[in-house]
């Protein structure tokens, strides 16, 4: 589709509704969001529901290994895989600026629709609202999603042992949004690590029993999602460094701008505790899937430690920190 958004897209007439079908119909497609109505309506079986809802304002809207569409879906299913859920509906709102080009919003819409039929999910509702130009930086979106809770799945505390799987590669989102919004004159084929995780869920089964507790190292990193745990469940923990899997590119990036990876983002990885005894059988499951096949156990929880170190590959120990000062903003 060619063209400009114009103030008139959301004025809520012809050309509103010639958007919505043209793009968002056509891309969204189910039957629950095509029934012209106001709230979407369906039926669920019982059981547990998760519900969680987010705002993307990335910067660039494009980047290398996906874009804010592409994005805001999976990072509304893995909030929903964090809580043990299996995402069936999300809903999304656009904010546009005037100007943006028509063909963009169809990319993003159908990098949402691609994303959400991986993991059958669909998005069922939605809205969109068009501002003046200058008062949005292009687009914004907001999700929220609802998923059914595995039945086996019972978050609990943490205790002396558990422990700590990461299920991939650290940093890259947070590194490839770094590289492409500056001209830093780096040359690198580093790509977002973006992509949704459900198939956690099903793969695990009545395994997921010995999940304690799921969290996606975004905002922060993998070293402020630790912290934050830690600090919540009073118990601190020993990450060993030589388990944490940094692709070189990206340890080449922050070697070179003496930043630190763990506190970049991760857009398609997640944290699992798990009950004392248990990692390998977790691992096992986990490596079987394309999304986690780097899966590792970084650490455990120990009750010798207050807060969160890091046992360097020099024999050394670290303490880490929430994250203090911003690294990068606008990353999701």
């Amino acid at each position: 589709m060619k063209g400009k958004i114009t103030l008139r897209h959301g004025d809520g007439g012809l050309h509103t509704n010639k958007l919505i079908r043209d793009i968002f119909y056509r891309h969204f497609n189910n039957e629950i969001l095509t029934g012209y109505q106001d709230a979407a309506i369906f039926s669920l079986e019982t059981g547990r529901l998760a519900f969680t809802t987010d705002s993307f304002v990335v910067k660039p809207i494009f980047f290398p290994g996906g874009d804010i569409g592409k994005l805001a879906a999976s990072g509304t299913i893995n909030d929903l895989t964090a809580a043990g859920a299996a995402p069936l509906f999300l809903s999304t709102g656009f904010v546009i600026e005037e100007g943006f080009e028509i063909e963009m919003l169809d990319r993003i819409a159908a990098s949402m629709g691609q994303t959400c039929n991986t993991v059958g999910a669909k998005i069922v509702t939605g809205d969109t609202k068009v501002v003046e130009k200058g008062l949005v930086d292009g687009v914004y979106i907001n999700t929220s999603g609802i998923g059914i809770v595995h039945g086996c799945f019972c978050p609990r505390r943490i205790t002396c042992g558990d422990e700590i799987i990461l299920t991939g590669t650290l940093a890259e989102h947070g590194t490839a949004i770094l590289l492409e919004r500056y001209d830093l004159g780096i040359q690198s084929d580093i790509v977002s690590d973006c992509k949704p995780l459900s198939e956690i869920i099903p793969a695990l089964g009545d395994h997921i029993k010995y999940v304690k507790l799921m969290r996606d190292p975004t905002r922060g990193g993998v070293a402020t999602a630790l912290c934050e745990i830690s600090e919540s469940e009073h118990i601190g923990a020993m990450i060993d460094e030589e388990k944490l899997k940094i692709r070189p590119a990206v340890r080449a990036v922050h070697d070179l701008l003496g930043t630190d990876p763990l506190y970049f983002a991760s857009e398609g990885r997640m944290i699992l505790v798990i009950e004392k005894g248990y990692g390998m059988e977790i691992i096992n499951i986990l490596k079987k899937l394309e999304s986690c096949c780097d899966a590792e156990i970084i650490g455990t929880f120990s009750k010798m430690y207050s807060r969160v170190c890091l046992r360097t590959t020099f024999g050394g120990e670290r303490i880490l920190s929430m994250l203090e000062n911003q690294t990068i903003s606008r990353i999701c």
